[in-house]
């Protein structure tokens, strides 16, 4: 995309090949040993088995075996969880032991297309939230394909936020933060709660899904640069998931109207597919007057923050989001606690 990010220092803004104004991406330095392994990794058997993996029929249903899997991840001594139940959507309110609680709180939705994942696969992200900004984070099981479409997703959100907001906690002072699909479920809800006359404190995409439309993602650079999303596939899995057999413009956030909406923090690999989205959000974010940055790190897979505390560039971007989430709810001087140190 544009000037090869590799070849540029730390820090230089990249401008968006998208066509807009703005949208330029902070490019972060990457290369580390784990995100080569991984990137290799995922490059040769990740992206392999997802573009040839069924979307639909008897084997599809195998894609929960991941959710059920991570289940068996031990959890962080230094949090207390409390699960909940609530209409069509469950999750897991995770608080970190120790800290006296307040009006502040972050709502996660995690990634994987509409398709898979869970409270479960993002358990370990959302318990270095909780810790690195001090603040109770509700991690939500939103309806993905098979028990409802885009809109059921959405709807599970904003109720969410809305149960939040219901135990005493103050939209002010509430930043909704999501990666992939989930990154997609938290602007879709900002946006819903705007609409409401509901402020939030802040927005937080981590490699955000945020436009169905294939058209232009599908011919730049990224698309064949991408370690391991089939970049192919994604107008058949936003079909299917979309439940619209062409494509709706209107269910993609970045078309929608986006004035209003709080301060944004996107992130995402400068080598994914979904850069275009990214870039292409910050661009009309900008216009919008909404106030927004971009950073992209070097060589990272998909979603890389999710992998905090294995990659040093996932452990460095959520650093950042978790500095982001500080400022916009009030408390940038908060500190980390229990076993994690920023």
């Amino acid at each position: 995309m544009g000037d090869d990010p590799r070849r540029l220092p730390a820090g230089v803004k990249v401008p968006s090949p998208s066509g807009e104004r703005g949208g330029a991406v902070i490019v972060h330095r990457g290369g580390s040993h784990q995100s080569k392994v991984l990137h290799a990794f995922a490059r040769t058997v990740v992206r392999p088995a997802l573009a040839l993996y069924p979307t639909s029929g008897p084997f599809s249903a195998g894609r929960h075996a991941v959710e059920l899997v991570a289940r068996v991840q031990p959890r962080s001594r230094a949090v207390r969880v409390r699960h909940v139940k609530h209409g069509h959507w469950d999750g897991e309110l995770v608080r970190p032991r120790g800290v006296r609680p307040g009006t502040e709180a972050v709502v996660y939705f995690h990634g994987g297309g509409f398709l898979f994942c869970g409270t479960a696969t993002h358990r370990k992200v959302v318990e270095q939230i909780a810790l690195r900004t001090g603040l109770p984070v509700l991690s939500v099981n939103y309806r993905q394909h098979g028990r409802g479409t885009v809109r059921e997703s959405v709807a599970d959100g904003l109720d969410a936020v809305l149960w939040m907001l219901s135990h005493g906690y103050d939209p002010h002072r509430l930043v909704v933060a999501g990666d992939s699909a989930g990154g997609h479920v938290a602007f879709a809800v900002a946006m819903a709660l705007r609409d409401r006359g509901i402020p939030l404190a802040g927005l937080v995409g981590l490699s955000p899904w945020l436009d169905f439309d294939n058209t232009v993602r599908i011919t730049t650079p990224n698309a064949t640069r991408e370690s391991y999303l089939p970049s192919r596939r994604l107008d058949r899995i936003a079909q299917l998931v979309t439940g619209q057999p062409i494509l709706e413009p209107s269910l993609s956030p970045v078309n929608g109207n986006l004035r209003g909406l709080p301060p944004t923090l996107l992130i995402c690999s400068t080598d994914e597919v979904l850069r275009h989205d990214s870039e292409l959000a910050a661009a009309r974010l900008e216009t919008a007057g909404v106030p927004v940055e971009l950073h992209g790190w070097e060589g990272q897979v998909h979603a890389f923050p999710v992998l905090a505390g294995v990659l040093p560039e996932g452990t460095a971007a959520l650093a950042l989001a978790c500095a982001f989430i500080r400022e916009q709810v009030g408390r940038p001087h908060l500190r980390a606690v229990g076993d994690v140190a920023v």
